[in-house]
């Protein structure tokens, strides 16, 4: 399977000639749904979810469908009838042969005075976990974590410590878009060096074999 990241806390994930995008949101290329067999998205924040980048990449393939939780389903099932699946904590469903395990339901605290939403994550083959805007720990073991590393919501000392919970073969670095290039290195030699796992990070663009 090839991962691709894109801008922010979009991925793409493509194997047997079939493609799945997760998070295509406001800070992803416009274009980052496009080609897409299957959809992915972790709750309804813009930087997450972008209904014009989801609209253009169920409009380009007739045949892409999208999983998503209620809230965003909501905003796109009329127009893309029977194309447009909703999904909660504990769901399991196979499309364009991918197999996705769906874990978490809360969005991760940003305020006590900011209401929490929902939010899931998806397990992707067994394999990659993207947990969305939360530190969700799956009930199965992961090789790959997508992992949040600045957000308004987490600090660094969570999220080494949802590595070390976590405990994957490697983290590969997602919402990052607030990241600035002067921080990029004591966020990589921190996480690195007490993570406890192989840690790196991906140029929008740039791809690994997984």
């Amino acid at each position: 399977m090839k991962l691709t990241k894109k801008s922010h806390a979009c991925i793409r994930l493509e194997k047997d000639g079939r493609t799945l995008v997760v998070d295509p949101g406001a800070f992803s290329e416009e274009d980052s749904a496009v080609g897409a067999d299957v959809l992915l998205v972790t709750h309804e924040h813009a930087d997450h979810f972008a209904e014009d980048r989801l609209r253009a990449g169920l409009e380009a393939n007739p045949a892409a469908e999208i999983w998503t939780l209620r809230s965003v389903a909501e905003k796109l099932s009329a127009a893309f009838p029977g194309r447009v699946h909703t999904v909660g904590h504990g769901d399991a469903f196979t499309a364009a042969g991918f197999d996705v395990q769906v874990h978490g339901e809360l969005h991760a605290v940003i305020h006590p005075d900011i209401p929490r939403i929902t939010n899931v994550g998806f397990l992707v083959d067994g394999s990659v976990f993207h947990p969305g805007d939360a530190l969700t720990v799956p009930e199965h073991p992961v090789d790959t974590l997508m992992l949040p590393v600045m957000a308004p919501w987490n600090k660094i000392a969570e999220v080494i410590d949802y590595v070390r919970e976590v405990k994957p073969r490697r983290a590969i670095d997602i919402h990052d878009a607030l990241l600035t290039d002067l921080a990029r290195p004591i966020y990589d030699r921190q996480i690195g060096a007490l993570g406890g796992t192989d840690h790196g990070h991906l140029t929008p663009g740039d791809s690994t074999e997984l």
